[in-house]
C-alpha cells in the first residue's frame, strides 16, 4: 500500500527545516503512566466579581466585551490542559477550577499535580484579594505545580519579582500592541541536568528537529508580552530565549515541587488533530509534550518521597 505513494527525490530540494532529512517521522504516543489525578486552575477572569477597581473603571461598559473573551479562552485552554493528561496517562483523572478556589480545591480534591492555565489580563485587573490568597498559597503548598505563561507570570510576581513588557515597560505603560513573542519559538536549555528535560535528546526520536536538542534548543509556542523579570529566590534558571530571559524555572525546596514555563507546552496535539492524515503529522509540539509527560512523571515521585 505505501508504495503507491509518490517517492520524494533524493535530489530534491526541500525548504529548512525539512533539508534536514526527506520527511518528518510519526511519532506515536503511548500512555506510559498508569494513573494521575490532576487539578487544573482556570487562571482567567470570569465575573466582574473576579475584577479590581482598576478593571472595572477602565473596561466600564466594554466589560462584558472583555468577559467573553476571558471565558472562551478559560474554555480552550482548561480543555488543552485536560486533552494532555488523557493522552499521557491511562487512567487520568482531572478537577477544573477558578484561580480563587485553588486552596479549597487542593485540600477536598487531594491532586497529584495542579496544572495552573496562562492569562490574558494583567494582574492589576484581577480582584487583589484573589492574588493574596493564591500567594499564601503557593508559598506553603506541598503538591507539584506546573504553572504556563500566564501561571508563570503569576508565581514569579507571588514570590517577589516584579513583571516587565519584553520591551522593558510596566505593563501599565502600555496594555496594547506590545512587543510579543508569538507562536513557534525557539529556546535554549541552559541546565540539561534537571529530569524535566529527560528523554528530549533521544537520538532516534525520529522528528526533525532532533538536530536542534543535540544542541539543547527547544522549538515551542509562544504567545506572551511580558516576563518575569530575574529569577526568584529559592527558584532555579532552566531555559531562556532571546528576547525573554526567564522562559523557565524548578523550586524544588522546602518541600515544594513548582516548574513555571514561561511558554505553551500544553499545545502539545493540537497539531496531530488538525492534519488532514496522519502521514503529514508535522510534530511541532514534541518538545513541550515530552515536558508535559516529564512533570506528571516527577510530580508522582515527589510525592511519593514525601510520604
Amino acid at each position: 500500500m505505501l508504495d503507491s505513494f509518490p517517492q520524494v527525490q533524493q535530489e530534491e530540494s526541500l525548504p529548512f527545516p525539512y533539508n534536514r532529512q526527506r520527511y518528518c517521522k510519526y511519532e506515536p504516543i503511548e500512555r506510559k503512566i498508569d494513573h494521575a489525578r490532576v487539578l487544573i486552575v482556570n487562571d482567567l477572569l470570569r465575573y466582574e466579581s473576579d475584577l479590581s477597581d482598576l478593571a472595572k473603571r477602565e473596561w466600564a461598559d466594554e466589560t462584558p466585551v472583555h468577559l467573553r473573551l476571558e471565558n472562551k479562552l478559560a474554555q480552550m485552554a482548561g480543555d488543552n490542559i485536560a486533552k494532555n493528561v488523557q493522552r499521557l496517562v491511562k487512567q487520568p483523572k482531572t478537577l477544573t477550577v477558578h484561580l480563587s478556589e485553588v486552596k479549597e480545591a487542593a485540600q477536598s480534591y487531594n491532586p497529584d499535580a495542579i496544572v495552573m492555565s496562562g492569562t490574558l489580563s494583567d494582574f492589576d485587573y484581577y480582584n487583589p484579594e484573589y492574588l493574596k490568597h493564591f500567594e499564601e498559597f503557593i508559598h506553603s503548598t506541598e503538591i507539584p505545580v506546573l504553572g504556563i505563561c500566564g501561571a508563570h507570570q503569576l508565581i514569579g510576581v507571588s514570590f517577589g519579582h516584579e513583571l516587565k513588557t519584553i520591551d522593558n515597560l510596566v505593563p501599565s505603560e502600555r496594555r496594547t500592541g506590545r512587543v510579543a513573542e508569538f507562536q513557534y519559538r525557539f529556546i535554549k536549555i541552559i541546565n540539561r541536568e534537571d529530569p524535566i528535560f529527560a528523554g528530549i535528546d533521544e537520538p532516534d526520536s525520529g522528528v526533525w528537529q532532533d538536530y536542534t536538542v543535540k544542541e539543547g534548543i527547544l522549538r515551542v509556542w509562544q504567545n506572551h508580552g511580558l516576563q518575569v523579570i530575574g529569577i526568584p529566590e529559592g527558584f532555579e534558571h532552566l531555559a531562556k530565549s532571546y528576547l525573554t530571559q526567564n522562559q523557565m524555572m524548578v523550586k524544588r525546596s522546602d518541600g515544594q515541587l513548582i516548574y513555571t514555563v514561561q511558554f505553551h507546552l500544553e499545545k502539545s496535539f493540537e497539531d496531530w488533530s488538525k492534519n488532514p492524515t496522519r502521514w503529514e503529522h508535522p510534530n511541532e509540539s514534541r518538545d513541550g509534550r515530552i515536558l508535559f509527560e516529564n512533570f506528571l512523571i516527577l510530580a508522582l515521585e515527589h510525592n511519593k518521597n514525601l510520604n
